[in-house]
C-alpha cells in the first residue's frame, strides 16, 4: 500500500525523532567502534553490511526500536463521511494505545491484570511449547455487547491480560445520542456479567464461574480509574466455594470532567439493592398467598409440579418467569424452525452433581448457557420459548413430567385458532396437541399421542405464570384455554411485571445478544473428512485390510447430508429422488452400494469415529470385505449462531457380489 507523499515525510519525521530521542545513532556508534575493535582481523579491510546488522540485532537495539516505535497494524477502512468514529490517540498516561472509537460516547476500559488462587489447579504442571492444554476463556456482556477473551491455560494464576472497551450509553429519554455524564451513569444499573469457562484437551466446556460485576465504583474514584479484587464462587453445589481471584482494573474515557463523591455511589448503590429487596419480598409473599390458594383446590395439587421458582447457577432462586424474555435474533436465525433446530444443537448435559440422591436443579442465566454451549432440558427450553416470543408466536415454557415421572421442560405455541404445538427443544421435533376425552365411552376412538410428555404442572412465560387446576394433570387430556381460570389458576401479572420486568430489579440478569459463529464451515468439514479417512484407513489396517478411496462417490454423498439437514430445519424432505439416481449411474451392474448417515452436534472426529463404529451397521461398511471394494465418506458442517454446529458424515461403500 502506496502512502501520499505529504503522509510519507510526516512518517518519516515521526521515526527520526523517536530515533534522536532514544539516541540510536550514538548506540549504533558505539556498537560499530566496538565490533571493529573485535572481530575485524589485521588482515580484513572492511565489514560487510550484514556483519554490522548482526551485531546490532545480537545487542538487541533493532528490537529497542521496533518495541518504542509500538506499530499498531490496522485495517484499512473506507468510512463514510457521515460516520463520527475517528481514530483516537490516548495520552502516554493511558493504558489505551490506539483504537477506533467514537469521540461523542462514554467508554469504560476494562482490563483484566492476571489471576491467582485458582487452587484446583496448584498441581497442573507447566505446559510445554505447542502442548495441548486445558485453558480458561472470559465471556462478558454488558448492555448487548459481549466480548470473549484470549484462551490462556489453566494455572493457579492463570495469566489473563485483556482489555475490553465497554460503551456507556443511555437508550432511553432521547439520550441515545449524548455523552453519559457521571450522574446518568450512576442510574445506569446494569452490572457487567463475567462467565468464566474451561475448556479441556477434548474440548470439551465447563463452567467455572459466573459473577456480575458492579462497576459504577469508578464513577467515586479519582481521575476516573480505579482497580478491583474480584473472587470468583464456583457453580451450583459449589456456589458458596472460591475458585480464584481476578485482578481488574476499570478506566472511564474520555476522562470524567466531575466525579462523585464515593459517599454519593455507595448511596445510590444501597437504595437499589433497598428497593430490590423490597420488589422481591412483596412477591415472594404474593407467591405463598397464591400457592395456598392453588393448594385448596384440590389437596392432590401438591404433587404437580408447579414451579415457581429457580435456582440458577450461583444457588440464586430467582421467579422462573425471569428466564424468559422476547429475543431477536436479528440476521442469524430466519424463523421459527430454524431456532427449533440452532436450540437442539446446543449440547444437552444434566446438572453436575457430587455423589448419588437424583438430578441436580441449575436453571443457567442464559450467558452461561450459551458460552459453555450446553446446559439442561430447562436451559434449551427458555432460550427457544424467548426465540419464539422473539417471532411474535405466543410461546409458554411447560413443565411436566416425561415417561417414567421424570421431570421434564419443553415449549409450547398457541396459535390464534386455537392449535396448540408442543416444542421439544432438545429434539426440534413439534407436535400438534388433540386432547382426549375422559368422558367419551371406551368404543369411541380417541387420538393416541405422539408426543412423549406425561404430566404438566404449570405453563409461564415473561408476563404470565398459570397453575393447571384441572382434574387431572395427564397431558393427554389437558385443554389448554389459558384464559379459563377453572381450568388454569392465573397468577398477576402486574405482581409478575414487578419482578420480571426489564429494569424492575437491579438482580434481574440482562439478556446477552446472539453471536454469529466463527466456524468455516467448509474448512471444518474438510479437517473432519481427512481425520476420518485417516482413522478407517488406520482401522482396516489393524484388520489385514487395505483401503481404497474413491473422491467421486464422496462427492455423490453429499446433496443427501444437506437434504438431511433441510428436513431436521424445515420437517420437509427433499432432493431425495435426484441423489437416488446419482448413485444408481455410479454403482455398475453387480456391485453392491451401502451406506450409512449419522448427525452429531460435536466437531472431535475421533470421539464421532468411535460412535459409528458402536453401530454395527457403519461397522459393516467400515469394515467391508470383497472384490473391488471402494470407500467413500463425506461430511458437512451446517453452522449456528454461538458457533454451535450440526455435522453429517456418511461412510459409503460399493463393492462387487460375488456368490
Amino acid at each position: 500500500m502506496s502512502l501520499p507523499p505529504e503522509k510519507a515525510s510526516e512518517l518519516k519525521q515521526l521515526i527520526h525523532q523517536q530515533l534522536s530521542k532514544m539516541d540510536v545513532h550514538g548506540r549504533i556508534r558505539e556498537i560499530l567502534a566496538e565490533t571493529i575493535r573485535e572481530e575485524l582481523a589485521p588482515d580484513q579491510q572492511h565489514l560487510s553490511t550484514e556483519d554490522l546488522i548482526k551485531a546490532l540485532r545480537r545487542r538487541g537495539i533493532i528490537d529497542d526500536v521496533m518495541k518504542e516505535l509500538n506499530f499498531v497494524t490496522d485495517s484499512v477502512e473506507q468510512e463514510l463521511p457521515s460516520s463520527p468514529k475517528q481514530l483516537i490517540c490516548f495520552d502516554r498516561q493511558s493504558t489505551l494505545k490506539k483504537t477506533n472509537i467514537d469521540p461523542t460516547r462514554r467508554y469504560l476500559y476494562l482490563q483484566v491484570l492476571g489471576g491467582k488462587a485458582f487452587l484446583e489447579h496448584l498441581q497442573e504442571p507447566e505446559p510445554l511449547p505447542g502442548q495441548v492444554c486445558s485453558t480458561f476463556t472470559l465471556c462478558l456482556h454488558y448492555r448487548n455487547q459481549r466480548f470473549r477473551s484470549k484462551p490462556v491455560p489453566c494455572a493457579c494464576e492463570p495469566d489473563f491480560h485483556d482489555g475490553f472497551l465497554l460503551e456507556v450509553h443511555r437508550e432511553s429519554l432521547g439520550d441515545g445520542t449524548r455523552m453519559a455524564d457521571s450522574t446518568t451513569m450512576l442510574s445506569i444499573s446494569d452490572p457487567i456479567h463475567m462467565v468464566l469457562i474451561k475448556t479441556d484437551i477434548f474440548g470439551e466446556t465447563t463452567l467455572v464461574a459466573s459473577y456480575f460485576l458492579e462497576w459504577r465504583s469508578v464513577l467515586g474514584s479519582e481521575n476516573g480509574v480505579t482497580s478491583l479484587t474480584v473472587e470468583l464462587m464456583g457453580v451450583g453445589t459449589e456456589s458458596k466455594v472460591s475458585v480464584g481471584i481476578l485482578n481488574i482494573k476499570l478506566e472511564m474515557y474520555p476522562p470524567l470532567n466531575q466525579t462523585l463523591s464515593q459517599e454519593v455511589v455507595n448511596t445510590q448503590l444501597a437504595l437499589e439493592r433497598q428497593k430490590t429487596a423490597e420488589k422481591e419480598r412483596l412477591f415472594l409473599v404474593y407467591a405463598k398467598q397464591w400457592w395456598r390458594e392453588y393448594l385448596q383446590i384440590r389437596p392432590s395439587h401438591n404433587s404437580r409440579l408447579v414451579k415457581i421458582f429457580a435456582q440458577d447457577e450461583n444457588g440464586i432462586n430467582r421467579p422462573v418467569c425471569s428466564y424468559v424474555k422476547p429475543l431477536r435474533a436479528g440476521r442469524l436465525l430466519d424463523t421459527p424452525r430454524q431456532a427449533a433446530r440452532f436450540v437442539n444443537v446446543l449440547g444437552y448435559e444434566r446438572a453436575p452433581v457430587i455423589g448419588g440422591g437424583g438430578k441436580q436443579e441449575q436453571w443457567c442465566t442464559l450467558l452461561a448457557f450459551l458460552c459453555r454451549s450446553k446446559g439442561d432440558c430447562e436451559d434449551h427450553a427458555n432460550l427457544l420459548c424467548s426465540l419464539l416470543l422473539g417471532y411474535g408466536l405466543e410461546a409458554f415454557v411447560c413443565v411436566g413430567t416425561k415417561a417414567k415421572g421424570v421431570p421434564h421442560a419443553w415449549v409450547m405455541t398457541c396459535g390464534t385458532d386455537g392449535t396448540i404445538t408442543f416444542w421439544e427443544s432438545l429434539t426440534g421435533h413439534r407436535y400438534i396437541h388433540k386432547p382426549t376425552n375422559p368422558d367419551e365411552p371406551p368404543v369411541a376412538e380417541q387420538p393416541k399421542p405422539l408426543y412423549p410428555y406425561r404430566t404438566i404442572g404449570c405453563v409461564f412465560n415473561h408476563q404470565m405464570f398459570l397453575g393447571n387446576c384441572q382434574p387431572s394433570d395427564a397431558v393427554e387430556t389437558c385443554v389448554f384455554d389459558l384464559n379459563d381460570e377453572s381450568k388454569w389458576k392465573p397468577m398477576s401479572e402486574e405482581a409478575i411485571k414487578s419482578v420480571c420486568a426489564p429494569g424492575a430489579t437491579t438482580s434481574l440478569p440482562p439478556f446477552p445478544p446472539l453471536c454469529a459463529s466463527t466456524i468455516d464451515a467448509s474448512v471444518t468439514s474438510n479437517e473432519i473428512e481427512m481425520q476420518l479417512r485417516l482413522l478407517v484407513s488406520e482401522h482396516r489396517k489393524d484388520l489385514g485390510l487395505t483401503t481404497v478411496w474413491e473422491d467421486q462417490l464422496s462427492y455423490l454423498l453429499s446433496p443427501a447430508l444437506a437434504s438431511y439437514e433441510f428436513e431436521r430445519t424445515t420437517s420437509i424432505s427433499a432432493g431425495n429422488e435426484e441423489f437416488q439416481d446419482a448413485i444408481r449411474r455410479a454403482v455398475p451392474d453387480g456391485h453392491t452400494f451401502k451406506g450409512f448417515p449419522i448427525h452429531f452436534v460435536y466437531r472431535n472426529a475421533r470421539r464421532a469415529f468411535a460412535t459409528c463404529l458402536r453401530s454395527p451397521f457403519c461397522e459393516e461398511i467400515i469394515c467391508c470385505r470383497g472384490d473391488q471394494v471402494r470407500l467413500a465418506v463425506r461430511v458437512r458442517v451446517f453452522t449456528y449462531p454461538e458457533s454451535a454446529c450440526a455435522v453429517w458424515i456418511m461412510f459409503a461403500c460399493k463393492y462387487r457380489s460375488v456368490l
